[in-house]
């Protein structure tokens, strides 16, 4: 499984930010929620390709998550 990372999702938006879709993935991955946020308006920058009116961004979880079991807690 891989270890938990953060990517950048480039959304094209219609007029009034509305009906937003994924446009692309950018191809980087961040450490941390707060590493991804800090690259949004670089990023943004860098992507005003997209054939959309508007443009917006989203941090998006990926990678395997793991739950910790209690000690002496049964396991389902």
């Amino acid at each position: 499984m891989e270890p938990l990372f953060f990517v950048m999702a480039i959304m094209g938006c219609g007029d009034g930010n509305v009906q937003c879709t994924q446009a692309r993935v950018v191809p980087v991955r961040y450490q941390s929620m707060a590493q991804c946020r800090a690259a949004l308006p670089y990023q943004l920058a860098k992507n005003t390709d997209v054939d959309y009116p508007m443009i917006g961004a989203a941090c998006q979880r990926h990678g395997a998550e793991y739950a910790k079991n209690a000690v002496g807690t049964p396991r389902s």
